[in-house]
């Protein structure tokens, strides 16, 4: 039997708490999980199951929602987060990598983080959940990947200026992207020979030359001298026209050249539904595609969707051969 996912906390004031729970509801018999975090800060009346090892989760989690307790220095107050707790959330984080690295977990999904929380509180030195985890597995680079079942898309540079974003692409960084996307994809997602499509820098994909040259002077190159055994790899493509239904259906991944280039249209196409997936790890780590939403913690109101189907994907890549 599949070990069960492990399900990191995240930040206890926003909606995390609220939708492990209605995840639990939704899920409890069909994909085993425990939350990692402290009990106290699930909402009230969430039936839940104290456990010890992950794998008592396999069989609690059908009546309770299984928690592996982590003591929080205080207590969480909807909408407003408490650097002191700072530590407790990276812990939770950790302890989720451990468990996944030994086997005693499928997969790691995590609650989304409150970054200036874990900066005030504990010096937190990464970006966000994708660098801290590359670190902890030390690994020098990994990509991330937005999927839903409408679109596969990787930013090929992630959390910076826009302005910066022109010297940030090399192309190492490029070729190394591609490489571990194509290799996720085999090895994640079960997908025998991966078609890629690498969308281009500037409008037009330069417009040979009118509208940006990075394209013309090295990236269509690059494209050109990928090996094609295991994959395939098409572009530099115009980005407004890759999106679109017929063009979506000639690839099985997209690479972005920056954030919004790629969040945007995953967002626009299936907004509930985008899951976070984290590739090059030793690992599977999924996310759901959205942050802590500090506005309606605690009114009730947070969808599960996303984290739902985070969990549901990270189940399906555990057991994918």
């Amino acid at each position: 039997m599949t070990a069960p996912i492990a399900l990191s906390c995240g930040e206890p004031a926003g909606i995390g708490p609220e939708i492990a729970a209605k995840a639990w509801s939704e899920l409890r018999d069909t994909c085993p999980f425990f939350y990692i975090g402290d009990a106290a800060h699930l909402p009230a009346g969430t039936p839940v199951a104290q456990i010890s090892d992950p794998s008592q989760a396999l069989t609690a989690c059908i009546d309770a929602l299984p928690v592996l307790h982590l003591d929080f220095p205080a207590p969480n107050v909807p909408g407003k987060p408490d650097p002191k707790n700072a530590p407790s959330v990276i812990a939770a984080i950790e302890q989720g990598v451990t468990l996944v690295q030994s086997g005693a977990a499928s997969a790691l999904c995590t609650g989304p983080i409150h970054k200036k929380a874990l900066i005030d509180g504990a010096g937190f030195a990464y970006p966000g959940h994708t660098e801290f985890l590359a670190a902890l597995a030390d690994r020098d680079q990994v990509v991330m990947m937005l999927a839903s079942d409408q679109l596969r898309v990787v930013p090929a540079t992630i959390h910076i200026a826009l302005s910066d974003v022109p010297a940030a692409l090399t192309p190492d960084l490029l070729r190394n992207t591609i490489a571990l996307t194509a290799e996720g994809l085999r090895t994640q997602f079960g997908i025998a020979h991966p078609r890629l499509a690498v969308a281009g820098l500037n409008p037009h994909a330069g417009e040979g030359g009118k509208m940006g040259d990075e394209e013309m002077n090295w990236i269509a190159q690059l494209i050109a001298d990928l090996p094609t055994d295991g994959y395939t790899v098409s572009g530099p493509h115009p980005a407004d026209t890759m999106f679109h239904a017929a063009a979506r259906a000639r690839y099985d991944a997209a690479i972005a050249m920056y954030h919004d280039q790629a969040l945007i249209p995953i967002k626009t196409l299936d907004f509930d539904r985008g899951v976070n997936v984290t590739l090059g790890l030793p690992f599977i780590r999924t996310s759901p595609d959205h942050g802590t939403a500090l506005d309606i913690a605690g009114t009730g109101k947070a969808t599960p969707t996303s984290l739902i189907e985070a969990l549901k994907l990270a189940h399906r890549m555990a057991k994918s051969p």
